[in-house]
């Protein structure tokens, strides 16, 4: 059984006939044909190929590849939705020919970290009555610099040298620790110390229960953490996700609207959207916003997700303009 061959004939109209040559004709669904000069081939190995010999539009699908732009549009054109095409494409990578990487991300297992010394959640800081001088300067860093609503992540602070000056952003999986970063709130280097492992994608527990939504029909991919937390996104903490870290979004099952940070290295974010058949956005927002944090902090949670899907884009000559885009960024 090959489910996205299958699902294709069964979404055919019904009026359809066999050819001699081994094609099924019937009323074309991508234009207005009444003549049968639709056509769909399949093959054993669970490939298919649709030509119109109306509008000349074409498109198909093989073991080993995802579903292209054509072919996700025939499919919305037979009625599915985003999320069932979306399943879709989880099918086609799992008969991927680098199937051992999605089954090792599917089943990632990672091992509980520790934090470092002397780190507790910012709130039992609070209550425990401490008021040690970098303690407040890291909340005020968030409040007033970063302007973060205090519920929006579990924020923590270690009382250790070396990490007095930074705010602590515990990454969680499956209800447990797996790491952390530490974000600098002064000047000097290194900005952040993070432990992280393999394949993680921050914040991916959230999506489990969105604080907007319980069905929610997107994720939103950024580049770093503060970027996730500031849009109930996940991050996959640099410009290039891996292919582990792929399996593991595409395994959300919702559409993927990626958003890069707006400068060079976030066309590698793009390429990545065009390579997994995601979307992604890039709204004119003010020239000084590098990121989503920025955007959040000047005009807030709500606005800066409604220009996101407002501006979303799908198919590679969308994409491709958008990699162009950011590739010329700060270029003479």
């Amino acid at each position: 059984m090959n489910e996205i061959q299958d699902t294709v004939l069964t979404l055919l109209p019904p009026k359809r006939k066999a050819t001699p040559s081994g094609w099924t004709s019937f009323d074309a669904v991508c234009c207005q044909d009444n003549r049968k000069r639709g056509g769909i081939l399949t093959s054993g190995d669970g490939s298919f190929q649709y030509h119109c010999f109306n509008c000349n539009f074409k498109c198909g699908w093989s073991p080993g590849k995802l579903l292209s732009k054509n072919t996700r549009q025939l499919f919305k054109w037979l009625g599915l939705g985003e999320q069932e095409i979306g399943k879709l494409n989880l099918a086609a990578l799992k008969v991927k020919d680098d199937q051992p990487v999605l089954k090792k991300a599917l089943n990632l297992t990672l091992e509980e970290r520790a934090l470092p010394d002397d780190c507790l959640p910012i709130d039992t800081w609070i209550a425990e009555g401490c008021q040690d001088a970098e303690l407040l300067d890291v909340i005020k860093y968030l409040v007033d610099e970063r302007q973060v609503g205090w519920e929006w992540y579990n924020w923590h602070w270690s009382a250790a040298v070396g990490y007095r000056d930074r705010v602590i952003i515990p990454f969680y999986y499956n209800g447990k620790i797996v790491g952390y970063t530490g974000r600098k709130i002064t000047q000097g280097k290194p900005k952040y110390l993070t432990d992280a492992q393999p394949g993680y994608v921050f914040n991916i527990d959230a999506q489990q229960c969105s604080p907007w939504e319980d069905d929610r029909k997107f994720v939103i991919v950024t580049e770093g953490q503060f970027d996730a937390i500031a849009i109930e996104g996940v991050a996959i903490m640099h410009n290039e996700p891996n292919d582990a870290q792929c399996a593991r979004i595409n395994n959300l099952m919702r559409e993927v609207i990626v958003v890069p940070d707006r400068d060079q290295p976030g066309a590698k974010m793009v390429r990545a959207a065009i390579t997994n058949g995601w979307s992604a956005s890039l709204p004119p927002w003010e020239d000084d916003i590098k990121d989503v944090a920025d955007a959040v902090k000047r005009y807030g949670r709500l606005y800066t997700l409604m220009t996101i899907l407002h501006y979303k884009v799908h198919g590679e000559i969308n994409l491709h303009l958008l990699e162009k885009k950011l590739q010329n960024v700060n270029k003479e």
